[in-house]
C-alpha cells in the first residue's frame, strides 16, 4: 500500500473511532511478533518445530516433559518480552477514551504490560501458573516464583504438575473473560481487529456479534482474513506503519 494511501485509510479510521461511543480492539499474535513473540502458526513458528498439539490437554497430561520443553523456549521467555509501538498505542487510544478496552488472544500479558486497563485475556496468561494437585497459583513475574519453577521442572512444592493458566485444545475458555469480551462485541459500534487472521473460534466469533448489532468493522491485519467481506474498512498494512501515521494524526487531535 501506498504511503498516500496508507495515511487516508488512517486518517478514515481515526474520525470513526473519534465519533464512536463504544470501539473495541481484538488483537492477535501478529501485534507481538515486533517484540520478539514468534507467531505460532507461522511457517518459521512453534507449531512448525513443536506440532500443534503441544498446547493439546491430553498430550501435556501424557507427555508433561515435551510440554515442559517447549515451555522453557516458548512461555517463559515471553515473561521478559516488552511492549511495542502498537501496545503502546492501544493504551493511548484507551486512555484518550476513544477505545473502550481490549480483547486479546494473546497470552503474553503485553497489553498490561503497556498500561491497558481494560483487557479481557480469553485464553489465560503465562503470567501466572497453577498447580493441578493442589491448586497453587505461581505469579511468575516473580523472580523467586519463576526459578523455584524452572529449577524443580515445572513441579509445584506438594510434588504436583504445574500448567500455565492459558487455555490449551480441549478446555474451555476462562469464561469470566470471554464473556466480558462477548459483552463488549455486542455493545460495540465500532469493532476493530489488529493482526489476526481470525481463523480460531470461538474468538473469530466476537466480530460477528458486533456486526449482528450494526458495529462498523476495521480489519487491520496483513494478509487476508476469514471476515474481510464484511469490514467497513481493511486496512492490510504493517502495523508499525499504521502506528505512524496513527500517532501522527491523534498528537493533532
Amino acid at each position: 500500500m501506498q504511503d498516500d494511501r496508507l495515511e487516508k485509510m488512517t486518517r478514515l479510521f481515526l474520525e470513526y473511532l473519534l465519533n464512536s461511543k463504544s470501539a473495541v480492539v481484538l488483537t492477535g499474535a501478529g501485534i507481538s511478533v515486533p517484540s520478539g513473540i514468534p507467531d505460532f502458526r507461522s511457517p518459521n513458528g512453534l507449531y512448525a518445530k513443536y506440532g500443534k498439539d503441544i498446547f493439546d490437554i491430553e498430550a501435556f497430561l501424557k507427555n508433561p516433559e515435551r510440554f515442559y520443553s517447549f515451555s522453557r523456549e516458548g512461555l517463559i521467555s515471553m515473561l521478559d518480552a516488552e511492549p511495542n509501538q502498537v501496545h503502546y498505542l492501544l493504551a493511548k487510544l484507551e486512555d484518550r477514551g476513544l477505545i473502550k478496552g481490549v480483547i486479546t488472544q494473546n497470552i503474553d500479558g503485553l497489553h498490561t504490560k503497556a498500561g491497558s486497563k481494560n483487557v479481557a485475556e480469553i485464553h489465560g496468561s503465562v503470567r501466572t501458573w497453577s498447580c493441578l494437585k493442589c491448586g497453587k497459583r505461581y505469579e511468575m513475574m516473580n523472580n523467586e516464583n519463576k526459578t523455584y519453577l524452572l529449577e524443580h521442572d515445572f513441579r509445584c512444592s506438594c510434588g504436583g504438575l504445574t500448567k500455565p493458566d492459558i487455555t490449551f485444545f480441549g478446555e474451555m475458555l476462562p469464561l469470566q473473560e470471554f464473556s466480558k469480551a462477548q459483552r463488549w462485541a455486542e455493545e460495540s459500534d465500532v469493532f476493530i481487529t489488529m493482526g489476526t487472521s481470525l481463523a480460531v473460534y470461538p474468538a473469530a466469533q466476537l466480530p460477528i456479534y458486533a456486526l449482528r448489532n450494526n458495529a462498523k468493522l476495521f480489519i487491520i491485519n496483513k494478509g487476508e482474513t476469514e471476515l474481510d467481506k464484511y469490514a467497513t474498512i481493511k486496512i492490510e498494512a504493517e502495523l508499525s506503519e499504521l502506528c505512524k501515521y496513527l500517532e501522527k494524526l491523534i498528537e493533532g487531535v
